[in-house]
């Protein structure tokens, strides 16, 4: 009859990425049957998959904590703030860049998106609005 497996302290491996290396633990039981998905068995590089979602993420606007978390809720995966900071200092000229680039003279189509909440101010409720999200189709699409 085989006994049920028992899980044992966690396999600790530096796992190294395009921006730097990070310390990982992985579970592991005594039967050897857990199957690491994101970082398998013996890898030591960091897929480019993670490297994109923590640019993605940084780019909606989440802070390093919240990307930390963020990938820690989907992947199981511990990665530490320095390692996201290496990660987005890579992309941040790029996105000033974009950010700063001169805009068209004319949209012909602008889609606006604002959440509305009720705002406490000088002891009065009062609706306001916040824009978290502006796209314009250029004249030449």
């Amino acid at each position: 009859m085989l006994k049920p497996t028992v899980k044992t302290a966690p396999a600790k491996k530096t796992i190294k990425a395009a921006t730097g290396s990070f310390e990982l633990a992985t579970p592991r039981d005594r039967n050897g049957t857990f199957e690491p998905q994101l970082v398998k068995k013996h890898q030591t590089t960091l897929s480019d998959e993670i490297v994109h979602k923590i640019i993605r993420l940084f780019a909606l606007g989440m802070s390093c904590q919240d990307i930390s978390r963020e990938i820690e809720d989907l992947y199981a995966l511990s990665v530490s703030t320095a390692t996201i900071s290496a990660v987005t200092d890579k992309v941040i000229p790029e996105l000033k860049q974009w950010q700063q680039r001169p805009l068209e003279k004319v949209y012909p189509f602008v889609w606006l998106d604002a959440i509305y909440y009720k705002v406490r101010e000088d002891g009065a409720i009062r609706c306001g609005s916040f824009y978290h999200d502006a796209m314009g189709k250029a004249v030449a699409g």
